[in-house]
């Protein structure tokens, strides 16, 4: 479980810009954003010898090696999680890197222009998703929103959780953004905006509900000891799991609709990671929608099942609060790049690179990701 701890460090992030339509392709988004992740470690693309694409995007490892040529990869992956992807990928360079496979892993995530499909049809070549086609599918759940309001209204059912409560997760990133140039959504927002906003799918608003997008952001996961040699002081992964949520695949059909596979992932990695909640100082925790942000604090243990509402009140997850959380956004007002984005904003805040959004003396802190039926990751890193 340990053998992993601090051998493997973020050498570089880059990002594109963000925005509902782009001109150009996703292999391109894509290709701009790894660019700008190896410039920024320091290295050439050619010391690039893994990577792992995102498997939602149709991108491979042979696109890499025709554009930057890459002479010596050995090493590629994908790991087809959904959301959960980007940091699960996390896990899987770390293997590669400190177990000498590869030297420098390239983990990149792009996501084209919204005009090539609707979300249905995209998710219709997922393969993930015909555990599905038996239950929810045919009374009607075929998109996101759908599938996981029923895991929001048994919260609500159970615990007694409020749309308002939802309201503070997206206010927080909403709030985040504002202080970010590269968010989509910098208006503020009040809780009567989102309590006035339409209803999408019962209880979801539309300010519950994250961005559709497109950009590419991406990461490179280098040794320990190489990295302290390139750009940047090295941001050490220090514990690093994934986790699947209980069977049945289909949601609607769980014994526990309000437990996530990060429920499973969480413990290894605390204990990998050698840290207790209390020395988290900064989040960024998967947002496609609030309740999702919600269910995964208590899932990862900053509060217990059902008191993920009362946990978000009273500014809690604020930028001035006990635990900060998706300082850039997130996928709710900054930007849907699957969760990649939360991946190179964590290791901003640990670099000290944010400007005004800054968490003052953070140290510690931790990524999530969330897949498409419950699957979840997680990574905590230091400086």
């Amino acid at each position: 479980m340990f053998s992993l701890r601090d051998k493997t460090a973020i050498s570089g992030v880059g990002e594109t810009t963000y925005a509902r339509e782009s001109e150009k392709s996703q292999l391109a988004l894509t290709l701009e954003a790894s660019l700008r992740a190896i410039a920024d470690a320091g290295l050439d693309p050619k010391e690039i010898d893994g990577v792992i694409p995102y498997s939602g995007g149709g991108i491979v490892a042979e696109d890499f090696i025709t554009n930057f040529g890459l002479p010596d990869l050995r090493y590629s992956a994908q790991t087809p999680m959904g959301g959960a992807s980007p940091v699960a990928a996390l896990q899987s360079a770390a293997m590669a890197v400190a177990t000498g496979v590869a030297n420098h892993v390239l983990v990149a995530l792009g996501r084209g222009s919204i005009s090539g499909g609707r979300i249905t049809s995209r998710l219709a070549q997922m393969p993930q998703m015909r555990l599905v086609a038996e239950f929810e599918m045919p009374i009607g759940t075929n998109a996101p929103a759908q599938f996981y309001a029923h895991m929001a209204r048994r919260h609500m059912e159970l615990y007694g959780t409020t749309s308002e409560q939802f309201g503070e997760v997206a206010i927080t990133c909403r709030q985040n953004a504002t202080l970010n140039e590269r968010a989509m959504m910098r208006k503020p927002m009040t809780l009567d905006d989102h309590q006035n906003s339409r209803m999408i799918a019962d209880p979801y608003r539309l300010f519950d509900c994250s961005l559709e997008s497109a950009g590419a952001a991406a990461v490179v996961v280098s040794s320990t000891e190489r990295a302290r040699d390139l750009a940047h002081p090295p941001i050490l992964i220090s514990g690093v799991a994934e986790g699947h949520p209980e069977s049945p695949s289909a949601i609607t059909q769980r014994p526990d609709l309000t437990r996530m596979g990060i429920a499973r992932a969480a413990p290894i990695a605390f204990a990998m990671a050698d840290v207790t909640h209390a020395d988290i100082d900064v989040a960024e925790i998967y947002d496609c929608f609030t309740y999702i942000v919600l269910c995964q604090l208590e899932d990862l243990g900053f509060c217990a099942k059902g008191e993920g509402g009362e946990f978000v009140a009273d500014g809690r997850i604020r930028l001035d609060g006990e635990l900060p959380i998706n300082t850039h956004g997130g996928l709710l007002s900054e930007a849907h790049i699957a969760g990649m984005n939360h991946i190179v904003e964590l290791v901003r805040q640990l670099r000290g690179d944010c400007g005004e959004r800054q968490v003052e003396d953070a140290e510690i802190g931790l990524v999530t990701g969330f897949g498409d039926l419950g699957d979840g990751s997680i990574a905590i890193m230091h400086r």
